[in-house]
């Protein structure tokens, strides 16, 4: 009997450990099966370092051909690369991903003209380019200009003192061109003075806070340009008359504007905000944080953006442009009309108080079909200088602005994340602090809790 019972135990015992590990490798066999379908991953990383950003899904998630991403490379490569391409390929079940080892393919490598190992080729249809770089800035810079074949110019205004966008200084727009570079543009000068029209490839005109007065013939051209179906982006500084750099009131261009809806007023906007000292600036920069519904800005809720020396805008609609703000400046700025003095009295009655408009967008109805004239104003120009265009999320903003003149807005996101140096700087005696915490005091205390535990069970 007892050896029956024994029996009898001894079967339902193997029958749950045969049950049990049936179900426990069913769910390994389920899990791996909807990991290799789903390939998920967390990024717990403070500016998401490891993700994809959201232009790049943007463009990827919304390709109509299947682009194939070719990446040349010696197989000991390859697993480096799978770890970025894969998150290529996740965005889209169209995107197609190739390795090929240059040293065993080299009739295929030479016809994608690559001569360098560790290089990714996008190829969407008939066009293919080749990354710049083998980052996520790189091979989404390919897939647009794959997308965006045609050569498109942003032309800046030389001649009247604007920023230069060949002075790499803290004042020149280098940076703003080669920002725009990323994006397949091309940037040229032109000058207004000597041929008063604007050049017919250009793609967007820039006007970069001039600092004198620009002559009619000038202002007549920016003005043929845009009501005939141009697009231009408008940067002027407040008049300032304090010290050597003075800039002139640009009458007859701040008269156009204002033909337009868009009033640049004769003022200067200090924000008086704590958080500027936060951020290591001063009143001279508005701070922005919230912005109004655009297709410029909208991408943009929870990202920062500063404006030194701005001048505010009064905007409405006129029989021609529809006018729409951007975004203000902060509730505790205020604007005084002092511009020949450093000196500013915040309790002065007559200053303006905040929020103040910095910026709008607008467009113009040129009665032609398919021909629609686009602006943007800003009240500063030195926010997409070189010394403040990587200020938090400014040259995502400049870049915006210049894709949707250009009308293309599915190009309008935030741009792939620079790699942010996170590494942490501790004076001489916290070093010493650390090194003594870590080498005696919590051996120490391990050994005090063990001989405490000893002591009692004894």
């Amino acid at each position: 009997m007892n050896t029956e019972l024994l029996k009898a135990r001894q079967t339902q015992y193997v029958a749950y450990v045969t049950v049990y590990v049936v179900v426990v490798l069913t769910a390994v066999a389920m899990v791996n099966f909807l990991a290799r379908r789903h390939n998920k991953s967390y990024d717990s990383t403070a500016n998401k370092r490891y993700s994809l950003s959201e232009q790049t899904a943007k463009i990827v998630k919304g390709l109509k051909q299947a682009p194939t991403i070719t990446y040349f490379d010696q197989p000991r490569g390859f697993p480096h690369a799978k770890d970025l391409l894969d998150e290529y390929a996740n965005l889209s079940p169209k995107v197609h991903i190739e390795y090929v080892d240059p040293d065993k393919k080299p009739q295929e490598t030479r016809e994608a003209g690559v001569t360098n190992y560790g290089t990714a080729v996008v190829q969407i249809g008939a066009n293919k380019e080749e990354a710049k770089s083998f980052t996520e800035e790189g091979i989404t810079g390919a897939i647009i200009r794959t997308l965006k074949h045609t050569t498109r110019t942003v032309c800046f205004v030389a001649g009247s003192g604007e920023h230069q966008i060949d002075d790499s200084d803290r004042n020149g727009y280098s940076k703003f061109k080669d920002l725009l570079g990323k994006d397949n543009y091309v940037a040229k000068t032109v000058d207004l003075l000597q041929k008063a029209e604007v050049p017919s490839d250009c793609t967007v005109l820039v006007v970069g806070g001039p600092t004198h007065d620009y002559q009619q013939p000038e202002v007549d051209a920016i003005k043929k340009y845009v009501e005939d179906g141009g697009r231009g982006l408008l940067m002027l500084d407040p008049p300032l008359k304090i010290g050597r750099s003075m800039i002139s009131d640009n009458d007859a261009l701040t008269s156009l504007l204002q033909g337009w809806g868009v009033t640049a007023e004769k003022n200067l906007i200090l924000d008086l905000n704590p958080m500027g000292q936060l951020l290591g600036v001063g009143p001279q920069v508005a701070l922005v944080r919230n912005y109004d519904s655009h297709a410029i800005v909208d991408g943009m809720k929870g990202t920062a953006t500063g404006f030194p020396l701005s001048r505010s805008l009064d905007i409405k609609n006129s029989d021609k442009t529809s006018v729409q703000k951007l975004f203000d400046s902060s509730e505790t700025s205020l604007a005084t009309s002092n511009l020949s003095s450093p000196a500013v009295d915040p309790n002065d009655p007559k200053n303006k108080k905040g929020p103040l408009t910095i910026a709008a967008a607008a467009t113009y109805n040129t009665g032609k079909q398919d021909s629609q004239g686009r602006f943007v104003v800003v009240g500063s120009s030195s926010w997409a200088a070189n010394s403040f265009l990587n200020f938090n999320g400014n040259s995502d903003l400049a870049l915006n602005a210049v894709d949707w003149l250009a009308s293309d807005e599915d190009l309008i996101s935030i741009r792939p994340k620079e790699q942010e140096d996170r590494r942490i700087t501790m004076t001489q005696s916290q070093v010493n602090w650390v090194r003594i915490t870590s080498q005696f005091l919590l051996p120490l205390l391990a050994i005090v809790m063990g001989v405490s535990v000893w002591w009692k069970r004894r």
